[in-house]
């Protein structure tokens, strides 16, 4: 029989290193990687000050798109050239193919949360006709 729910907690299962070829590790816990059928992974990252997660874009068969929530802290994300400032509260979704990347420019750390996944095919042709911003 299967079991009602799982629990998992952000102390334990904690990996620490660079993403994307950024500077410095960050700590991540990803949770329910290896029971949900969900197709997106959700994820806590904590960037300690100067840590970046590197540039990179999701393409073709690796095409994503993400959601970072802001938990704590401040930062920025960059999209090529533009720099958009965030903090706790803050959330930015990531469209598919978008080069883009993040840093901790704060004196303090920065939690993240994190959910990517591959977009629905029609859904996505409907955002990239439209892209817009706040």
């Amino acid at each position: 029989m299967a079991p009602n729910y799982w629990k998992e907690n952000d102390s334990t299962g904690i990996i620490s290193r660079p993403v994307h070829h950024g500077e410095g590790d960050i700590k991540m816990r990803g949770f329910f990687d290896t029971i949900s059928n969900l197709p997106v992974k959700f994820h806590v990252w904590e960037m300690d000050p100067g840590v970046t997660e590197g540039a990179h874009i999701h393409e073709g068969e690796n095409s994503l798109e993400e959601l970072y929530y802001f938990v704590e802290g401040k930062g920025e994300l960059w999209f090529g050239e533009e720099t958009l400032q965030v903090e706790a509260g803050d959330a930015v979704l990531v469209p598919q193919d978008v080069d883009h990347g993040m840093r901790n420019n704060s004196d303090k750390p920065m939690r993240v949360i994190v959910v990517w996944g591959k977009p629905d095919a029609e859904a996505a042709l409907n955002l990239t006709k439209g892209r817009g911003r706040d």
